[in-house]
């Protein structure tokens, strides 16, 4: 399984999102551009031009049409896809974190960070299907709990969002009424902040990844943890095949304390795990930093990380990958 290396980010990454069809990804990075690469071969398609500042997520629509990101520069932008357009900027008062389409892509969930004495917050947006009728207010906002959201994604029939960040805690909101409706326990729940969250394909269960050192596989109806999986580091993304039961963790130390490992070694690796067994099945070594972002390309057939190195590593699995038996 040789890698393609997609250097297109001057900056660290932040995130990675593959289209429904799974021939284009989505890389968002520290450098103000969103970049789209072909999935298949990681030819560089182009930027979307109009962040300046750090542009920490994105999440593409279903007809691979619009695109919406959220950066520190305090707005998240909507773009036109195909050309690079940029259709509209919702303004806030403090960075945007995370970003997430509804299923139908009427609606988008933003979280935006406390700052200045703001709390974090979570707006839901109507998302207009002809651009130039596209307002800016919120549907709904919801007042944040203490510290940073750094996930918000929507539940099943888009009837709740899901959101977890600094304070370890990950609740559900209806997202009608913006009343909390379930927490996760102290107990079984996280201890550290949780970095990551992402949905199963079918929407019934999420995994989370968070620097107390583990991923957690949560219900997303009932929030009941059904799976802990456990690394020796910080875990800052996770992903989960969509053609088999593996879960993919990646992580490192804090940027801050890079230093003190050696840099040549591309020792940070992405680590694969049973979904079911909760054992470690091998990895996939080769970042020079800690790795930031993990997305599996919807055919469970690739799947790609970003790093703290700025570059995007592509791996097409080999035939042997599809029959590891433990």
């Amino acid at each position: 399984m040789r890698p393609i290396l997609m250097k297109g980010h001057e900056r660290p990454l932040t995130f990675l999102k593959y289209n429904r069809e799974g021939d284009l990804l989505f890389s968002c990075a520290k450098d103000h551009n969103p970049t789209v690469w072909f999935a298949d071969n990681g030819e560089r398609l182009g930027t979307y031009r109009g962040h300046n500042g750090a542009v920490w997520c994105c999440d593409v629509s279903r007809d691979s049409m619009l695109l919406i990101t959220g950066s520190a520069d305090q707005t998240a932008k909507l773009w036109n896809v195909q050309t690079g357009a940029q259709l509209y900027s919702f303004n806030f008062d403090s960075p945007a974190r995370a970003v997430d389409f509804a299923v139908g892509d009427k609606l988008a969930v933003i979280t935006t960070d406390p700052f200045m004495g703001l709390p974090s917050a979570i707006h839901v947006k109507r998302i207009a299907s002809d651009p130039s009728e596209q307002s800016g207010e919120s549907i709904l906002t919801i007042k944040g709990p203490q510290g940073r959201i750094n996930r918000a994604v929507w539940g099943p029939l888009n009837k709740t969002i899901i959101s977890a960040g600094e304070d370890a805690v990950i609740r559900i909101w209806d997202s009608e009424t913006g009343k909390l409706l379930k927490e996760s326990d102290k107990e079984t729940g996280h201890k550290k902040t949780i970095t990551a969250l992402t949905k199963s394909a079918d929407g019934s269960h999420f995994l989370s990844g968070s620097l107390d050192k583990s991923a957690k596989l949560w219900d997303t109806r009932s929030l009941t943890l059904i799976k802990t999986y456990v690394t020796e580091r910080p875990v800052n993304a996770v992903a989960m095949s969509p053609l088999l039961d593996h879960v993919v963790l990646g992580g490192g130390q804090d940027a801050s304390a890079v230093t003190t490992t050696d840099h040549r070694a591309g020792k940070f690796e992405a680590k694969f795990y049973d979904k079911i067994l909760q054992e470690e099945i091998g990895g996939v070594k080769g970042h020079f930093g800690p790795i930031n972002a993990l997305a599996f390309n919807p055919d469970g057939k690739s799947f790609s990380s970003g790093g703290e190195d700025g570059y995007v590593r592509l791996h097409h699995f080999d035939p042997d990958y599809f029959n590891i038996k433990i």
